[in-house]
């Protein structure tokens, strides 16, 4: 599963908190960095909701969608269904068919 594989969250990221030193990282600046990678994450998590639920609503769609079409005998092709329609138009026009 795709958050298995997240191991940090937008609260993890802001609550990190860094040890200071002497000749250390502007504590400003990476401030402002997190801020921008929390953002993402927000967004990021946000975009993968919305595609499982598209996901989701396109699966059950798909379901119904097979479940609606009428059951085809074993071994039908278009090929056979097609043939058998012009044996049955030949049978119901005849020769009316192709004058």
């Amino acid at each position: 599963m795709l958050s298995d594989k997240i191991n940090l969250t937008a609260k993890d990221i802001l609550e990190k908190e860094f040890k200071t030193s002497m000749r250390g990282y502007n504590q400003e600046e990476v401030d402002k960095y997190l801020d921008l990678i929390i953002q993402d994450y927000e967004s990021f998590y946000q975009i993968v909701e919305e595609l499982k639920q598209e996901n989701a609503r396109l699966k059950k769609s798909a379901e119904e969608t097979v479940r609606r079409q009428p059951p085809q005998p074993a071994g039908t092709t278009n090929f056979d269904i097609l043939k058998r329609l012009s044996n049955l138009e030949k049978h119901v026009f005849g020769n009316k068919l192709y004058e």
